[in-house]
């Protein structure tokens, strides 16, 4: 998850190439001196001198440094990223909540680019394209070898320009081309209604800028149609997270003034911080407090917040507060993990990093990275179970992941296997009609998990999960 944009002042980054055996090289990091590693150093600038002079073909000097730096950092974690220009302009853009492209979420799956979700109402959505299928082409580019930063590049650009996309669907066994016209993306990530009389149903897709606003608004015309609300949902599935101050925001909306919502942890001072539900913590600068707003009966109001696999960053620094707090019964599946802070510092006017700079930890403590939210109540995601839970990817599931800094990693003996099932499962299911195939919108009449949700509301039966347990920790091989 993106750190609340920080700028934390000026790197100034300079190549030396020549008698560096007799120069002693040091930077400035945070008031400290921090002497370079003159050997690897010395190592650097004798393999760029070769490529300069040995490699077949000539090639740029700033390819080479930024190729470099952008290597040093992705090889610390999934996270951290070296922005170039344009990358740097998009990143910004993400966080806005607007930007030119097809409109979908992605992730990396051995070597392809995933779609995690098309984003409701864009380009991508209309076009068809659907979770899990694999992107292997972007025009005449194969993804295979490209970086995630790479192909979202690539898919997006200026508006009214086409980009064709090349598709493999695994449960269909088709290979298809989708051409599609790139268009401003204006992602609404709030969504909520009175799902039936007393109860109300408010669903975050991700926390950006304008999320703390739309939610304000949403629960404003819930109470409006319904003055005497009974209980609420909250549906964090399938939410990748977004902007720290939003996600303390949405905390705050519901708990006590001033209690602990998260807190930070990390090597320099300014990493060790703890964000309370206080506006002090969420406002942004010259902004009034849009909490003031909401009806003062939601801070009682019962509560039930959903979370699945997807459901990461932002969404479980939410979902650990209110669990810790005991404001909310968290139901669904264990969440992604992704439990770490990314702080953005710039190199220049217009290029930056973003580094892993500390670990989130849930009020009482509880380290979030690589472990997750577990749910008070597991439920399935249908009355058939979660067939295919087992083959959904979870922090843990990334190379390089960071650990969670809270004793040893465990393995799962018993993942694999569940892995192998579950792509046998997924084999039969592939062989039904399509329509039978689908996992029902969320928010709608038949979504089980929110039927069970509102079942927890009224002090009814609720369906648990006779298969889904808490996933350990998994120790990475180096």
């Amino acid at each position: 998850m993106g750190h609340k944009l920080k700028i934390a002042g000026w790197v100034s980054v300079g190549v030396v190439a020549g008698a560096l055996t007799t120069i002693s090289l040091q930077t400035v990091a945070r008031g400290a001196m921090t002497p370079l590693p003159l050997e690897e150093i010395q190592q650097l600038s004798a393999v760029f001198g070769l490529v300069k002079t040995d490699y077949v073909e000539p090639v740029d000097d700033k390819k080479l440094i930024t190729d470099a730096i952008s290597g040093m950092v992705s090889s610390l974690d999934p996270h951290s990223q070296y922005f170039d220009k344009k990358s740097f302009k998009e990143f910004r853009e993400g966080t806005s909540g607007r930007f030119v492209g097809v409109g979908i979420e992605i992730t990396q799956e051995d070597g392809l680019i995933k779609v995690v979700s098309p984003i409701e109402g864009s380009p991508a959505f209309r076009a068809g394209l659907l979770t899990n299928d694999l992107i292997t082409k972007i025009d005449e580019t194969a993804v295979k070898g490209l970086s995630l930063n790479d192909a979202v590049k690539r898919m997006r650009g200026e508006p009214n320009t086409k980009v064709t996309l090349t598709i493999f669907r695994k449960d269909e066994s088709r290979t298809f081309p989708v051409t599609i016209t790139r268009e401003e993306i204006k992602t609404q990530s709030v969504k909520g209604k009175v799902v039936e009389p007393g109860y109300g149903w408010i669903r975050l897709s991700q926390f950006q800028e304008r999320s703390v606003d739309d939610f304000v608004r949403k629960i404003e015309e819930i109470y409006k149609q319904e003055p005497n609300l009974k209980g609420l949902v909250l549906d964090l599935r399938n939410d990748p997270g977004g902007l720290l101050d939003a996600a303390v925001a949405v905390s705050a909306a519901f708990l006590p003034e001033n209690v602990t919502v998260v807190t930070t942890n990390g090597q320099l001072a300014d990493s060790k911080a703890t964000y309370k539900a206080s506006p002090d913590y969420y406002l942004r600068r010259g902004g009034g407090d849009p909490l003031r707003r909401l009806p003062a009966a939601l801070k009682m109001v019962p509560l039930v917040v959903l979370v699945n696999e997807g459901s990461a960053s932002a969404s479980e620094i939410v979902a650990g507060a209110l669990q810790d707090h005991k404001r909310a019964t968290i139901m669904g599946s264990q969440t992604f993990g992704k439990g770490s802070v990314q702080t953005v510092r710039p190199l220049g006017p217009d290029t930056g990093i973003k580094l892993t700079t500390a670990r989130y930890y849930t009020p009482s403590g509880r380290s979030i990275q690589a472990k997750g939210i577990v749910p008070d109540v597991m439920v399935d995601e249908s009355e058939e179970g979660s067939p295919f839970a087992a083959l959904r990817m979870r922090e843990a599931d990334l190379d390089k992941h960071l650990g969670s800094g809270q004793g040893e990693e465990k393995k799962d003996e018993a993942r694999e296997k569940a892995r192998d099932e579950a792509r046998k499962r997924l084999e039969e299911e592939a062989r039904k009609p399509t329509p039978d195939r689908k996992l029902p919108e969320f928010g709608s009449d038949k979504d089980f998990q929110l039927a069970q949700a509102l079942n927890q509301l009224k002090g009814r039966t609720v369906m648990v999960s006779k298969t889904l347990t808490e996933r350990k920790e998994e120790k990475k091989e180096n």
